[in-house]
């Protein structure tokens, strides 16, 4: 990607402090009530984080994170009570929010539906206030909400009470074939781990297509991997017709859809964060979805993992969709 750092609004740089009630982010101090309050608990080795953490991390990492964001709606899922009480997902904004957070009214079934735009630090300090603690981004952007200029493949393991390096050498193997795949289509592809179970490789697009066919063509990728490895990939549906297979997942394609963003906080024990990883963490036989956490994953964004990857301007699939269909016969 062309672009790493934002200006302006988005700098966070070394002058934020988080403290029992405000938090500087960007250029605007934002109050943070029950700052103290513990979102996640210990883990391991792990120490608890509160509110007031949560808003330190997503304030650091708003340098990465923020041009992941840019002018794509949000869905918010908010834990107010800690990742051990209710989960709330938000897609409109509350009235509460202040004027300065912007905002895009887009289209839905029946009507509209009015989203949050991260345009700063302090946006997402406010929203860990809020005890928002993942944000799921949409792969299009708000002046051309149904032509993505991301396309997602989400590869899901099958459930197994294993070891995690285990359990994600199948998600390491699968993403290596993918991407094998993806070569073959002359697409630039990049992947990153989910924070939770699995992977996504994110190959970036023109804006031409509409959702519908760019899910469409993922689908169709999908499916004729999954055909060269029956017993190891699929793309059903169901759950109960997976068996211990993965799941080439596509449906984050249509339009309106959301995936988790990079640098999104997960909420599960740890504070794990989806991260952006180099191709080369798909031969590590350490490497687990959770790997990363609140603790270092600003640290992993200053290595710049994505270097190279993924190109400024997006690709066509019009000729991928070829190749891919003279693979097929």
């Amino acid at each position: 990607m062309s672009e790493r750092r934002p200006a302006g609004e988005g700098r966070s740089g070394d002058q934020g402090r988080i403290g029992a009630a405000t938090a500087t982010g960007g250029r605007r101090e934002v109050e943070i009530t029950r700052a103290d309050k513990v979102l996640f608990p210990a883990h391991g080795a792990l120490p608890a984080v509160t509110k007031a953490d949560l808003a330190a991390y997503y304030r650091d990492i708003a340098p990465w994170m923020l041009p992941e964001l840019r002018d794509r709606p949000l869905t918010l899922e908010l834990h107010p009570d800690g990742v051990d009480g209710p989960r709330i997902m938000r897609k409109n904004v509350p009235e509460h929010f202040p004027d300065w957070v912007r905002r895009a009214e887009v289209d839905k079934e029946g009507g509209t539906v009015t989203h949050v735009l991260a345009a700063g630090a302090d946006t997402l300090v406010y929203l860990a206030g809020q005890g928002c603690v993942t944000l799921h981004r949409w792969l299009a952007r708000t002046d051309l909400p149904r032509r993505p200029d991301r396309l997602v493949f989400d590869l899901d393991p099958a459930e197994s009470a294993g070891d995690a390096a285990a359990d994600f050498a199948v998600v390491r193997r699968a993403a290596r074939r993918l991407g094998d795949l993806l070569d073959q289509l002359r697409l630039p592809w990049a992947p990153m781990t989910t924070g939770s179970r699995g992977l996504h490789l994110i190959v970036p697009l023109d804006r031409r297509a509409d959702a519908d066919d760019v899910r469409d063509f993922a689908r169709e990728a999908a499916d004729l991997l999954a055909a060269r490895h029956p017993d190891e990939l699929t793309t059903e549906p169901r759950k109960a017709d997976r068996g211990d297979r993965l799941y080439l997942d596509v449906m984050r394609n249509g339009y309106a859809q959301t995936a988790v963003a990079p640098y999104s906080v997960r909420p599960l024990p740890g504070a794990p964060v989806a991260v952006p990883v180099a191709r080369d963490v798909l031969d590590d036989p350490k490497a687990t979805a959770r790997r990363w956490t609140v603790a270092d994953a600003v640290e992993h964004a200053k290595s710049d993992p994505w270097a190279g990857l993924l190109p400024s301007r997006g690709r066509s699939l019009g000729p991928a969709g070829r190749r891919l269909r003279a693979l097929e016969r």
